[in-house]
């Protein structure tokens, strides 16, 4: 018996045997919080990579959450629960290596072989509670009620990581769904130094609560080494992060990355084992929710190959837009496409 491949097939065949090869001989790191690991507040082309590994290589990351260990003091948490890497972070990490954002970051991490063009493809594993708190604040300077809230306020969330909830308060529990914040690559190198708080198109401070273990984020590349950074992390968090903070807490993940060459994606996407997801990031509400809905719609004529009409169509009776969040300047918004509709 003869059996003949169309060329799309075959090269769909010779792609899943080479990402098998390439796991096959995948290698495993871990990846700890140091003063020399972090990149505080910034994702920049020209950084020095802290560690550089091959597609199919899985990396566990540890990361500390974005508060110092004298604002966790004054707000009640013992100095024996602040955790000793973040206080060699703000101890050791000089004034002129911080900026122009906040968050700190674990990484970069470069990817052999990753150049402008490619795309990464970011699984996430395992996401695992590093600490049992988590806090939530707001001042006047963000969130999106600044002049209902003309002052600032810290609130320390104990965290069960047995029964996996938070204790907000007096009867109220809140379910725990760990996941990062800002998950991103470095810009163009044109962009300079990116400040880590408004996500755009290398991903970045998203906020995109879907992202949680067993679900995967495709990133375009930008630079040689792709240059992934990971932080911020969330225990939880409500679509809008209205306040300007979520459950922030420090997390741990284990990713597994594989770079498709010369497949590059147009903007940042992700996949759930339920859902499709097309994002869209801009200081305009509006612009962002145009941007979200046209990616969905060029994603399911890319990879579903329908017709433009019925995608957009498909759009408007299956997809949720929703806002991914409000407060980070450039607005966030995604839209979930269902995986179930489709054939198998």
């Amino acid at each position: 018996m003869t059996i003949r491949l169309t060329a799309a097939a075959l090269a769909s065949t010779l792609a899943a045997l080479s990402a098998a090869a390439a796991h096959a001989q995948s290698q495993t790191y871990t990846l700890k919080v140091t003063p020399a690991t972090v990149a505080w507040g910034n994702y920049d082309a020209a950084a020095k990579p802290v560690l550089t590994i091959k597609s199919g290589d899985t990396v566990t990351v540890d990361t500390v959450l974005t508060n110092s260990p004298t604002g966790l003091k004054a707000n009640g948490v013992p100095d024996d629960q602040i955790q000793a890497s973040l206080k060699d972070v703000f101890a050791n990490v000089p004034a002129s290596a911080r900026g122009p954002g906040g968050h700190i970051l674990t990484g970069p991490i470069a990817i052999e072989g990753a150049e402008p063009g490619d795309t990464l493809e970011i699984r996430i594993l395992k996401i695992d509670l590093a600490i049992p708190y988590a806090y939530n604040g707001f001042g006047p300077a963000a969130g999106i009620l600044r002049d209902d809230f003309p002052y600032r306020r810290t609130k320390i969330i104990p965290l069960d990581r047995t029964r996996m909830v938070a204790n907000f308060g007096p009867g109220i529990t809140l379910p725990l769904r760990p996941f990062f914040g800002s998950m991103g690559v470095a810009p163009p190198p044109a962009m300079g130094k990116w400040d880590s708080s408004p996500p755009t198109i290398i991903g970045g401070n998203m906020d995109n609560k879907e992202l949680v273990a067993g679900s995967t984020l495709f990133l375009p590349v930008f630079a040689k080494g792709a240059l992934f950074e990971v932080g911020d992390g969330h225990a939880g968090q409500g679509n809008g992060e209205s306040d300007v903070t979520a459950l922030e807490t420090s997390l741990t993940g284990a990713f597994q990355f594989i770079l498709h060459k010369g497949d590059k994606s147009p903007y940042p996407r992700a996949e759930t084992p339920t859902h499709y997801i097309a994002m869209g990031f801009d200081d305009d509400l509006a612009v962002a929710t145009v941007k979200a809905v046209r990616n969905m719609v060029d994603f399911l004529v890319t990879h579903k190959g329908m017709t433009k009409d019925d995608a957009y169509m498909l759009v408007s009776v299956a997809g949720d837009v929703d806002i991914t969040e409000l407060v980070d300047r450039n607005k966030g918004v995604h839209v979930m496409m269902p995986k179930a509709i489709f054939a198998k």
